[in-house]
Order: C-alpha cells, then sequence, then structure tokens
C-alpha cells in the first residue's frame, strides 16, 4: 500500500478528526484544474497537502503557524510529493502573499480558530483569490445551538474559550454580509462520524482526551461543516 495512505501514516500525522477523509468529501464534485496554484491554510502535518497535490497535480503552498516547515517537507519528501508541496510557517492574520495569486484557498479544521470575526475574510482571505477562485473551508462545529445559548452540563468538564463551535447556519449568516462572493455550499458533512472515529483510535495526547468529550457528547451536539465560496 502507498504510504500516504496507510492507516498508520494517517494516524501518525492527524492532529483533529481525519483531515484526509473530510477534504475528500469537501472537494468532491469541485472542478479544479490541473495546475491550480492552491494555499492550504492551517495545514497542520500536510495530510490535506498531500491530498490536493496528488489528486489534482498542482502546486500547493502548505502554511501552518505551529508545525515547522522542515518537519514537514521531510515528510513530503517521504511521500514523493517534495517538489509539489511549498511548505512555510504563516500566521493567518499576515498572510505572505499576492493579492490574487491563488486558484484555491482550503481551509480544514483550523479557520474556526481565526477566521470567526467580521471582516477577517473580507481583509485577510478574499484578496489572496483570484476572479472566479474558490475559498474551501471545514469546520468542526454544532447541529444547533445550544438552549439558551447554554453550554450543556455533560459538556462543561471538556468545553475551552477557544473552541469557536457554532452552526452551519451561523457561519453561512457570517460569509453573506461580504460582497464578491457566491456561496455555493454550507452543510454538514457526511464523514463527520468516521472522521472522529479515526481521530479517536490516534494514541495523540488530544485524541485521548477527546475520547471522554465524545462519549458525553453522545451524537447530540457536535458537527463537520462543509463550506464552498466562489469569488465573483
Amino acid at each position: 500500500m502507498d504510504i500516504k495512505y496507510s492507516k498508520k501514516f494517517l494516524m501518525d500525522n492527524m492532529m483533529g478528526p481525519n483531515s484526509f477523509r473530510i477534504v475528500e468529501e469537501i472537494t468532491n464534485g469541485i472542478k479544479i484544474e490541473t495546475g491550480s496554484r492552491i494555499l492550504d491554510l492551517g495545514c497542520g502535518k500536510g495530510l490535506t497537502s498531500i491530498f490536493l497535490a496528488e489528486k489534482y497535480d498542482s502546486s500547493v503552498f502548505a502554511a501552518d503557524l505551529w508545525i515547522d516547515p522542515t518537519e514537514n517537507y521531510e515528510r513530503f519528501k517521504k511521500v514523493d510529493l517534495g517538489e509539489e508541496i511549498i511548505p512555510l510557517r504563516a500566521e493567518a492574520h499576515q498572510l505572505p502573499f499576492a493579492h490574487d495569486f491563488f486558484d484555491i484557498i482550503v481551509t480544514i479544521d483550523s479557520y474556526h480558530y481565526f477566521g470567526n470575526t467580521e471582516g477577517f475574510f473580507e481583509k485577510h482571505i478574499l484578496p489572496l483569490l483570484k476572479e472566479n477562485g474558490l475559498f474551501i473551508l471545514a469546520v468542526p462545529g454544532l447541529k444547533k445551538e445550544f438552549e439558551d445559548g447554554k453550554i450543556p452540563e455533560e459538556l462543561h468538564p471538556f468545553w475551552q474559550q477557544n473552541m469557536n463551535f457554532y452552526t452551519k447556519y451561523w457561519w453561512k449568516e457570517l460569509f453573506s454580509r461580504t460582497e464578491g462572493i457566491i456561496i455555493e455550499k454550507c452543510e454538514s458533512l457526511k464523514c463527520h462520524d468516521e472522521a472522529w472515529k479515526e481521530w479517536l483510535e490516534c494514541d495523540n495526547e488530544y485524541a485521548v482526551h477527546d475520547i471522554e468529550m465524545m462519549k458525553a457528547e453522545n451524537g447530540k451536539y457536535f458537527d463537520t461543516i462543509g463550506i464552498v465560496i466562489r469569488k465573483k
């Protein structure tokens, strides 16, 4: 089996619910031209970058704030994609790219940490896309708003201030305030349960912590939301 599709490779490099599975679903049916220039924002250990570079035969800029670019570069070389993927360290509010530079910007399981405020998308993301370019994101979220805005008691031990989980309706409303775009998709992803199940099988310390959280949640609250936006 190709190393990048092996369970061990995925388990060793996940940093949350299986991003390989999530990016596969959210991009399914989207026409991405061979040779596109893609930004993978918040790429983590690069699973999504590997998927995008190989499936679409494109140049991928793998940007992350926390993972060392050299570490990612070694990983990309190991799967024979060292020439196709450009690893770099970048902070989402200070992206070092020209306007109209990317055909596609993808962000999986990271945008909710930095992009959940009014004006962020318009200032920091949209200018980097070419005309007719696509912004493709997936975030963890909620099936519906908590009753009276109160966090359910069973989630109290696990809830953190920076989780920033919202419903797909909340995200659609946020993006709908932006001019010059078309929201082509905003939906719950079918792979939610499987992506989380695979993450909880990892021996990553954060995955071990999340086991109890997901037992408490018991399928009642959490969702994985996929959004596709086209720049006019």
